[in-house]
């Protein structure tokens, strides 16, 4: 059985057996996991070996740890800080916001590999706008330079942790007002404005082996009349021929506001796949991914489904010999230096 191309998520702490009948499916390919699963990182430890039991290949796993706001894993886990406190730190000095990215990247993939998730959907490669309340310090810098500098050390980081990266979300979300989890944004820029900008981290980070991308749920409205998740023009056009990007395409969630225009949740997944994308994402409905599990049982994309193994997690530490390795005290010291400057502003001192 090969991976199917769709990415589920799970109602509590375990599997039920109508999550365990769904998740045999041939369509199905992967679970997405939420704050809702997770109680300690031994209950996560036993629930990510039964999902991975479930099949060959294994379910791929996945979580949204980007640190700060952004982090479904917290007591028992380090709290990372958001993507906009290594651009500070790089403002002051740049080596050593490049160095803070390398370790904390590393401490979030070792952190999670540890209880056996493949990857994170991270890191946010979108311009920190001031005017996008829903990136805001999700992003790294407001400068594409720097986010790509920064990011570069950060997915460095991540894969000596045994994780591949998931940039999000192309080609740039950064630049609009509107929250895609609410409604459909409009980006009324020229492709012009966005090489100069928004496309340039995403186009050097392929270049650097950037793993994964997830588009947005954003029209960008001078160039395409489709949401980058749905056009061909931004998938095909832009990121496989002109970035020459190989890595996989995942669909930012299919439940979110921005992604009805499309119609019904099967619309909205084959609408996703025929544009390019090689996963598609259905939270918090378990009734409409079981109607894209139907919609998709004979689905078949083998270029898809060799690039979707590239995503499962490499090697791991014992979690409980975790803290033994060097890095690990240099990684939860900066975190803790993250959470010093944190209590100072807090208390505006």
């Amino acid at each position: 059985m090969s991976h199917g191309p769709v990415m589920l998520d799970l109602a509590g702490f375990g599997v039920t057996d109508e999550e365990r009948h769904m998740l045999r499916h041939p369509a199905a390919g992967g679970v997405i996991l939420f704050s809702r699963n997770y109680q300690s990182s031994e209950q996560l430890r036993t629930l990510t070996e039964e999902i991975h039991s479930l099949r060959t290949p294994s379910l791929l796993i996945a979580v949204d740890q980007e640190g700060g706001r952004v982090q479904r894993f917290r007591d028992g886990f380090t709290r990372l800080p958001p993507a906009a406190w290594y651009g500070r730190r790089f403002d002051r000095h740049p080596e050593q916001g490049r160095a803070a990215a390398h370790t904390l990247g590393w401490l979030m993939a070792a952190e999670l590999r540890a209880c056996g998730v493949d990857f994170s959907f991270a890191p946010v490669l979108d311009l920190a706008n001031p005017i996008s309340n829903v990136i805001g310090d999700r992003g790294f810098h407001v400068r594409p330079d720097v986010v790509t500098d920064l990011v570069r050390h950060w997915m460095a980081g991540a894969r000596e942790g045994g994780m591949a990266s998931v940039g999000k979300h192309f080609p740039g979300h950064g630049s609009v007002a509107a929250d895609s989890h609410l409604e459909l944004p409009v980006d009324n820029r020229r492709f012009e404005d966005l090489l100069m900008e928004d496309l340039i981290p995403f186009e050097r980070l392929i270049g650097q082996g950037l793993e994964a991308v997830m588009p947005a749920h954003v029209i960008y409205e001078k160039i395409d009349p489709l949401p980058a998740g749905f056009s061909t023009f931004w998938l095909q056009k832009v990121l496989r021929q002109r970035f020459d990007f190989q890595g996989v395409i995942f669909s930012d969630d299919l439940s979110m506001s921005a992604a009805a225009f499309a119609g019904g949740y099967p619309e909205r997944a084959r609408a996703a796949l025929n544009a390019g994308c090689d996963m598609v994402l259905v939270c918090n409905n378990q009734e409409a991914a079981r109607q894209v599990l139907v919609e998709l049982r004979d689905y078949q994309n083998p270029a898809a489904q060799s690039r979707l193994v590239r995503m499962h997690g490499r090697k791991s530490l014992i979690a409980q010999k975790l803290h033994l390795d060097p890095r690990w005290r240099k990684a939860t010291m900066l975190a803790a230096e993250f959470e010093m400057e944190n209590a100072t502003l807090a208390l505006d001192l």
